[in-house]
């Protein structure tokens, strides 16, 4: 049995939301981050882990899918970046914020990867997809997605910049996101199960994007 996928990013593999909310930058720049690699020069904040413990292992370190996220200490530093994610309403995972301190695009480009997010997930259940909400985006920070890894003309760039929200098939698309500097980059990524709750909530997204304009 296949998993529950959707059909918005079936072309492409990802979606381009409108802007989300401001988030004061105390919730980010007070969190208690551990030291993990993952793109680049990374350090990570968990808000929510497989056992809400302050680490980034993968959820089947500990017999579980990427679902079913439990909040960390760091709940108390940012509630308005858990309740951005509660609202969504769909079924969640790991809940980060990424410290990505700038490097070259060469460099960048050498960080291309796949992410591992349906380890242990049933089949019938929902595809674990990720999302992003880009907090401070320093100028000409770019999202770079590939379906092949070394094959450049497969290549998508989405330009970034504060508020950006995305969800991308992570586990499909390879990607990295070039962060020239000078300052580090954060952005909260999260971890969201598949189904008919996140797709009404990308469609609600796009609808607010569209009202804007």
């Amino acid at each position: 049995m296949a998993h529950i996928k959707l059909d918005v990013l079936a072309e492409n593999g990802y979606a381009i939301l409108g802007d989300g909310p401001a988030i004061p930058p105390e919730e980010w720049e007070g969190l208690e981050y551990v030291d993990w690699k993952s793109g680049g020069d990374t350090n990570f904040a968990p808000l929510a882990s497989a056992k809400g413990e302050m680490e980034c292992a993968g959820f089947w370190d500990h017999g579980k899918p990427d679902k079913d996220g439990i909040w960390t200490s760091n709940r108390e530093i940012a509630p308005t970046l858990c309740k951005y994610v509660e609202a969504v309403g769909a079924r969640y995972g790991r809940v980060r914020v990424i410290k990505l301190n700038p490097s070259s695009e060469a460099d960048a480009l050498r960080q291309l990867h796949q992410d591992d997010n349906n380890r242990l997930n049933p089949d019938g259940e929902g595809w674990v997809v990720r999302s992003w909400l880009e907090l401070n985006a320093p100028e000409g920070s770019q999202f770079i997605l590939r379906e092949v890894r070394d094959d450049p003309s497969t290549e998508s760039r989405i330009p970034l910049h504060p508020r950006r929200q995305l969800v991308i098939d992570t586990e499909r698309l390879y990607h990295v996101v070039h962060n020239p500097g000078p300052n580090p980059r954060y952005a909260l990524i999260t971890s969201f199960e598949s189904g008919p709750v996140l797709d009404r909530w990308i469609a609600s997204q796009r609808l607010e994007a569209a009202q804007r304009v």
